[in-house]
């Protein structure tokens, strides 16, 4: 077997290790190159030779005996290497690149810098810790970003000195990890062959580079390249960087690699203008916003030795706050407008009021502007503004602007859900339901509306909170026997104010509707959730309280309240003459000042389905003739519940 160099013989562990390394290796990839030999006594016998392990090739046109070359078996005692090939891969610094404490992630995180001052200032405004934007990629737990040891090589990585590569060779001649340097001249010597300038070179060429100067003495043969191990290169981080100064940083680094394991821009410096200078010559233009907003890395170039990266100072900047995407300080390039601001913090978020918006200036105090939806777009943000988008969460917007859904049931054609545009009437969504039946008693419709039932409900509570304080603080004797109230009397209060608690109104709306009216002739805009009940013609009128018996009577035309009453018998002797009332079925309540005095009570018409209630005459004692007094006020209202529509 002829060897291609006279290498001394290592045992088989050693040459097993070195086995076991070439196929850690990264791929590499293969040039197959046909010449005529200069020296036909140097051809390597391959027939007769021991095959020797070589990188994985991966051209397209190899065979597959090519393949089993390329993945033959480790080498025995008779492959010969060189001393200084043999790398001992138990050694962590073997794996490590030159700038290996820059990829030591035991390294402590650095300090937050300090707030700027404009950061101070719009964090007191918004009443929470506000910075700008990007800086959350700095700190607090910002460790290296140099590109990591396993990077992939790109194809248009250029050599430096100092770049390692190994070099396989398969066919008529036989090398297996060959370890050539590239010295300081930019050259890397391959024995039997001579030197080979590789600095600069891509490495997507450089295998032909090799190859074509191997072809000088040799043909029928293959050629892999891989990098072994890059050397760092020296860049210079100036400007307004965090730690301005020299870095020795991985050859595979980029502009962004730089500056973030410079610490990124300072308080002062800019994320929108980053420059890489090469030999005088401005090679990019970098916008940290381009990547951090859109993803784009077309203008982060990969840096060369010597390269001086630049960061611009800071900008205009413009604090965006309220009802956006991300709260942030954002920095403002040239003729930059309000929009683009709002368009760097997202956008306005789901509840935004998007039609207008507020802007503060600082520097020119005047207090907070309101701008319009025209004028975002053309205005152009100014250095230190404040820009606030407010909520729209709240805000009731007017009626002719809501739509609806109404509830529609009882007597209609087409009971059931309808839903409407904003401003429609009582009338056109009866309609929509297909009109009222024949049976239908439009005199006791029962509308209901959610805003009402609220506005009830809090005055019928201030009530009841005016009661228990007025029953609970009186004097706690009574005037006629000047006795002091006993349990069963405070235990009375109690049972009073606790009845009418349990008693709500319902939200109900009398609407301005004849007894003789057939239809609902209403023009009044409905609101969402109202609900429409429309009962059939009633034919009852009923009589409670402190008559004989009490009970509901069939109604007839014509009769007055005093027939119904002597219906029931009459009144007892205990009945209170001078408060009787009646409830209607439209919610309407008539009773002493309500619509009839005690002189003309009983001569009123009855309509169907009033409700006609005759009180019990509480006036024993001072104690007592409180309690009827306030209930004989209150239990009527709590009775009808109803707000009237005049």
């Amino acid at each position: 077997m002829i060897d291609f160099f006279p290498y001394r013989v290592f045992s088989i562990n050693t040459v097993r290790v070195l086995g076991s390394l070439a196929l850690l290796i990264a791929t590499p990839t293969e040039a197959q190159i046909s010449g005529s030999p200069v020296d036909p006594d140097q051809i390597t016998d391959t027939n007769t030779s021991q095959q020797s392990t070589t990188p994985r090739t991966t051209t397209s046109d190899r065979t597959a005996q090519d393949v089993a070359n390329t993945q033959a078996a480790v080498p025995d005692t008779s492959t010969t290497y060189r001393p200084d090939e043999i790398r001992d891969t138990s050694r962590p610094d073997e794996a490590r690149p030159a700038n290996r404490a820059d990829h030591d992630l035991t390294r402590p995180v650095r300090n937050p810098p300090p707030p700027s001052e404009f950061e101070t200032f719009v964090s007191k405004i918004v009443d929470k810790p506000l910075r700008r934007f990007g800086a959350n990629l700095l700190v607090p737990d910002a460790r290296d970003f140099t590109a990591p040891p396993m990077t992939t090589v790109p194809s248009d990585y250029r050599l430096n000195p100092g770049d390692e590569l190994l070099v396989g060779l398969t066919g008529s001649v036989q090398a297996s990890n060959l370890r050539i340097k590239i010295d300081s001249d930019g050259r890397a010597f391959i024995p039997r062959v001579g030197a080979v300038d590789l600095a600069g070179v891509r490495y997507g060429d450089v295998q032909q580079v090799i190859a074509s100067k191997v072809s000088g003495q040799y043909r029928n043969f293959r050629v892999a390249v891989s990098v072994a191990q890059l050397h760092g290169i020296t860049v210079y981080v100036t400007g307004f960087a965090a730690r301005p100064g020299s870095y020795t940083i991985s050859s595979l680094s980029t502009l962004i690699n730089a500056v973030l394991a410079a610490g990124g821009p300072s308080a002062g410096g800019s994320f929108r203008s980053i420059q890489v200078r090469r030999n005088g010559q401005l090679v990019s233009d970098f916008d940290l916003y381009d990547l951090l907003l859109k993803g784009d890395r077309s203008a982060d170039v990969l840096l060369q030795n010597g390269d001086v990266i630049f960061i611009a100072p800071a900008g205009a900047q413009v604090a965006v706050i309220g009802s956006v995407n991300v709260e942030a300080i954002y920095e403002a390039r040239a003729n930059e407008t309000v929009y683009d601001m709002l368009l760097y913090a997202g956008g306005v978020n789901t509840v935004a009021d998007d039609r207008r918006l507020l802007v503060y200036d600082p520097i020119h105090p005047g207090g907070w502007v309101e701008l319009p939806a025209k004028q975002i777009q053309t205005q152009v943000a100014s250095r230190g503004e404040i820009v606030r988008v407010l909520s729209a969460i709240g805000i009731a917007q007017p009626l002719f602007r809501q739509p609806a859904i109404v509830t529609v049931d009882g007597e209609v054609a087409n009971p059931g859900r309808y839903y409407v545009q904003p401003g429609t009437p009582i009338s056109a969504v009866i309609e929509q339901a297909g009109g009222l039946t024949p049976q239908a008693f439009a005199f006791g419709t029962i509308f209901t509306r959610e805003s009402v039932k609220v506005t009830q409900r809090e005055s019928y509570e201030r009530a009841m909170h005016d009661l228990e304080l007025l029953l609970t603080t009186g004097p706690l004797v009574t005037i006629d026997d000047r006795k002091p109230l006993d349990n069963a009397r405070l235990e009375a209060v109690r049972s009073v104010v606790g009845q009418l608690k349990d008693r709500k109104p319902d939200g109900r709306l009398v609407l301005n509707v004849q007894p003789s009216d057939r239809t609902l002739p209403i023009d009044m805009t409905v609101e969402n959730n109202d609900t429409i009940y429309v009962p059939p013609y009633p034919v009852t009128v009923g009589v409670f309280g402190a008559v004989p018996s009490p009970a509901s009577f069939q109604y007839r035309t014509g009769e007055t309240i005093g027939d119904y009453l002597r219906k029931s018998g009459g009144l007892q002797k205990f009945a209170d003459k001078s408060q009787i009332f009646v409830v209607r079925a439209n919610g309407t309540l008539l009773g002493q000042g309500h619509g009839f005095s005690q002189g003309n009570v009983f001569n009123q018409p009855a309509y169907p389905g009033d409700l006609i209630f005759v009180p019990v005459n509480a006036t024993r004692g001072e104690f007592w003739t409180r309690i009827k007094d306030i209930s004989s006020i209150l239990f009527p209202a709590v009775i009808t519940g109803a707000a009237v529509l005049k």
